[in-house]
């Protein structure tokens, strides 16, 4: 059962001229609920305009700071960012989920890692997470950022960054990428090319030291350097995303489109969650499981709809089905039968999925 708690906000300030940081009263008897790693994110819900309106966003905090921040960033017509950044306020109350996600890796204090971090804009706040908690964590492992913004003063956290640096002079190092300014070092003049990703692999890393790779920003960029790292002679499995979705790929639309096509009425379908069993049949008003199964009344976690945060995320007991897109999901969690239900169609007459995952 999706499970939202009211939490009140205890601050709410700007990081930059376009992003809000929501900070959040944690009451001590939810504390082990909200308990999170490095990476993971909150889903927000609040009403506006009569429209119930989910949105999930990372962490920007260490779990061993006891804190819980999140930053919004505006988006042009964007209805949650644009509350966050002209209406909510100190006091207020939002409705949110205990944190989830898998953007991350266990850390380990007896084993030194050598981290790479590429972030674009607001992809830096499940990156920052991750870097304060690595540092602090193990003591003999080293993090390199590759920060891209449009300018200066777009740069998110750069005053926190920067104190995180002189904290652990000789192991954090960062390089920030301008699209909008130019400065003295042609290098850092733009987004990652393949001319800069050959000066940054000949200069700054080192591709058989390197032990994880952590991307986060717009779906562009995140390909092309996964893929250039990979093919410079990274092991694939160390390459970790997560993406900001800013359209199909042809591949996407032509997939979406076949299973538009999918019969799935008359479609059996069998929900557990929270220990329970819901039961009901597709019909031809929904092709999707979470969809679906939120019309026959369920009651289930969810917040984008778009394949893109992994809050749907549930496991195929019986049956199959089909994803349409899958932006959040790893080759080995596919490989264990977890999808994304907001994108599940499914392609035999009975389908049984358990959300208790």
């Amino acid at each position: 059962m999706a499970v939202f708690h009211k939490l009140k906000v205890k601050d709410v300030y700007k990081e930059t001229s376009d992003c809000s940081v929501i900070a959040f009263d944690i009451p001590e008897s939810l504390y082990e609920e909200f308990e999170f790693k490095q990476g993971q994110h909150l889903t927000l819900k609040t009403e506006i305009d009569g429209e119930d309106v989910r949105r999930s966003y990372s962490l920007c905090t260490s779990p061993m700071d006891r804190e819980w921040k999140v930053a919004v960033k505006l988006i042009p017509e964007g209805k949650f960012s644009s509350f966050v950044n002209t209406t909510l306020k100190p006091g207020d109350t939002l409705e949110v989920m205990a944190p989830s996600g898998t953007f991350g890796v266990k850390p380990n204090p007896e084993k030194p890692k050598n981290y790479l971090f590429f972030a674009a804009g607001s992809g830096i706040t499940p990156i920052i997470s991750m870097i304060k908690t690595h540092l602090a964590t193990e003591p003999n492992s080293t993090c390199k950022l590759f920060y891209v913004n449009r300018t200066a003063k777009s740069i998110i956290f750069k005053e926190e960054l920067e104190q995180l640096r002189n904290a652990y002079f000789g192991r954090l190092e960062i390089y920030y990428f301008l699209t909008k300014e130019r400065r003295d070092i042609e290098l850092f003049n733009g987004r990652f090319d393949d001319d800069r990703m050959a000066v940054l692999c000949k200069t700054f890393i080192d591709i058989p030291d390197t032990s994880e790779v952590f991307l986060c920003g717009p779906e562009e960029m995140v390909k092309y350097v996964g893929n250039y790292l990979v093919e410079a002679g990274l092991p694939k499995e160390l390459v970790h995303f997560e993406l900001f979705v800013t359209g199909l790929s042809e591949e996407d639309k032509l997939r979406a489109e076949r299973l538009a096509q999918q019969n799935v009425e008359g479609v059996e379908v069998t929900i557990v969650d929270g220990g329970k069993e819901f039961h009901f049949t597709m019909t031809s008003d929904y092709d999707n499981i979470l969809d679906a199964a939120l019309g026959a009344g369920a009651d289930l976690p969810f917040a984008c709809k778009g394949g893109v945060c992994s809050t749907c995320k549930c496991k195929i007991l019986e049956g199959e089905v089909e994803m349409k897109v899958n932006y959040a999901l790893e080759a080995h969690e596919v490989a264990q039968d977890y999808v994304l239900s907001c994108q599940a169609v499914p392609v035999t007459d009975e389908v049984k999925v358990d959300f208790d995952v």
